[in-house]
């Protein structure tokens, strides 16, 4: 096997910072792309060559497809890694890379396509015998089609965005007679953000955790889990803190949700890095969701209990290796928890962009910050607001907390509010040191300003991220 020599970096902040060093671990030489806006980042700094890819906007510069491309070539890589976000699960990136002759470093076209079409997806799950809440068997095309499913399953019920992520276009209905107005409100909606009004229905299950495994595959159809990870807390199903194992599950279940999720992977062929994301009901009861076709935010957590770098993985894989492991010889050593930091009013959750006066990450044992921040460097009004992950590994849950309760104490950002008082009061809260919560724990404690949008919006739904 020979590795690529160069590889660009379609992306930016802490992600791109993160392949990075594993692409220089492994020898490879890395390009950065950055938009005008951005010539002082972190990931452009620590490239071995940098291009601006255009404005600050990102249909301008992280989105621009030729422009990507063409970097690309002019700087002779071999490959293109895209990170999550941006143009990671667009599978027409993905098909302009192999078009120009470009190792496009993720699962194939076919393997994105059908993980952004999720009642696709639940199609093929449900014909594979891999259980999925009780719905449509594809889109509802009209609300008198959408009555009848209701009628059948019975209410509450959630429509959800075919093409849809972070709870765009979902809506939940408790009453009958809201139906056609919640119904044509989320197409219109779904229609706006996606350019597809495609609806599903769903039976509404409230008091969810959301559980999903990461998953390898090599080209020979070779497939393994990773473990699980569990992604509860949330805003707005955007995923807050994340943890590996799922502490309150009893051994037969991990091996259940572990089993199921290459079972998943391979009814869709599936190649490379992904994550197959499920709902567990109170009662334990565990069905499929949806596929990421992509590297997670949270992968750091998998990587601490594992030992598996999967960006490198990811790099290997997109060269033409096979797995270098078998599902038996994974091991799986104590807890991880991550605590995403954001640049944010941690009380309101509003974006806060601003120069960083002073920034003094923590460290000690088990410690680990992925960061694409530094002293000096002012925070993009233009992009995702998220600047550092914590990341930290215990002996056992307990330890992970004491752990992650001391690093946040220990962190140091100054000039911009951020995030971390909002994580150091859920980590001190006895519902969740206790593991009595779910993806509705935030609304349930009162720990964030509730609208009615997010009161709509709640629960079952695939994040963005």
């Amino acid at each position: 096997m020979e590795l690529f020599k160069k590889i660009l970096i379609a992306n930016r902040g802490e992600i791109a910072v993160r392949i990075i060093r594993s692409c220089h671990e492994l020898g490879i030489k890395t390009v950065a792309i950055f938009s005008d806006v951005e010539r002082d980042a972190l990931h452009v700094k620590l490239a071995d060559e940098s291009i601006c890819i255009g404005p600050a906007p990102s249909t301008q510069s992280y989105l621009n497809i030729p422009a990507i491309i063409s970097s690309a070539e002019i700087t002779d890589s071999e490959a293109i890694h895209p990170g999550y976000g941006f143009l990671s699960e667009n599978p027409h990136f993905a098909e302009a890379c192999i078009t120009s002759g470009i190792t496009f470093i993720g699962p194939t076209s076919e393997n994105i396509r059908l993980g952004g079409d999720k009642a696709k997806a639940r199609q093929i799950m449900k014909r594979k015998g891999i259980p999925v809440v009780p719905g449509s068997d594809g889109p509802v095309p009209d609300e008198e089609t959408a009555l009848k499913i209701v009628r059948k399953i019975g209410l509450p019920v959630i429509l959800k965005a075919s093409a849809g992520g972070g709870g765009r276009g979902m809506r939940i209905v408790y009453e009958e007679k809201d139906l056609g107005d919640l119904y044509h409100m989320a197409h219109r909606e779904t229609l706006a953000a996606f350019g597809k009004g495609d609806i599903y229905i769903e039976k509404y299950i409230p008091e969810i955790r959301h559980i999903e495994v990461q998953i390898l595959a090599d080209n020979k159809g070779n497939i393994v889990h990773l473990g699980e990870r569990d992604c509860s807390i949330q805003r707005r199903h955007q995923k807050l803190i994340e943890e590996s194992p799922f502490a309150f599950a009893p051994p037969k279940f991990r091996k259940k949700i572990g089993e199921l999720a290459i079972k998943a992977a391979k009814a869709m062929r599936y190649r490379n890095a992904g994550t197959i994301e499920f709902i567990v009901d109170k009662e334990g009861n565990i069905y499929f969701m949806e596929i990421n076709t992509r590297i997670q935010v949270e992968h750091p957590v998998t990587e601490m209990i594992t030992g598996i770098d999967i960006v490198k993985e990811q790099i290997k894989l997109a060269s033409g290796a096979s797995l270098p492991f078998k599902q038996h010889d994974i091991r799986f050593s104590g807890h991880s928890i991550e605590c995403r930091i954001n640049a944010e009013d941690p009380e309101r959750f509003v974006p806060f962009s601003g120069k960083i006066t002073l920034f003094v990450p923590p460290g000690g044992p088990g410690v680990r910050i992925d960061t694409s921040a530094y002293s000096g460097w002012t925070v993009p009004a233009h992009y995702d607001s998220l600047i550092a992950k914590a990341i930290v590994h215990g002996r056992d849950r307990e330890e992970a907390i004491m752990r992650m309760r001391r690093a946040l104490d220990e962190f140091i950002i100054e000039g911009i509010k951020t995030t971390i008082p909002f994580h150091q009061k859920v980590l001190s809260d006895p519902d969740f040191l206790s593991g009595n919560f779910n993806t509705n724990f935030l609304e349930k404690n009162n720990n964030t300003n509730k609208t009615p949008e997010s009161l709509n919006s709640k629960s079952q739904a695939p994040n963005n991220k």
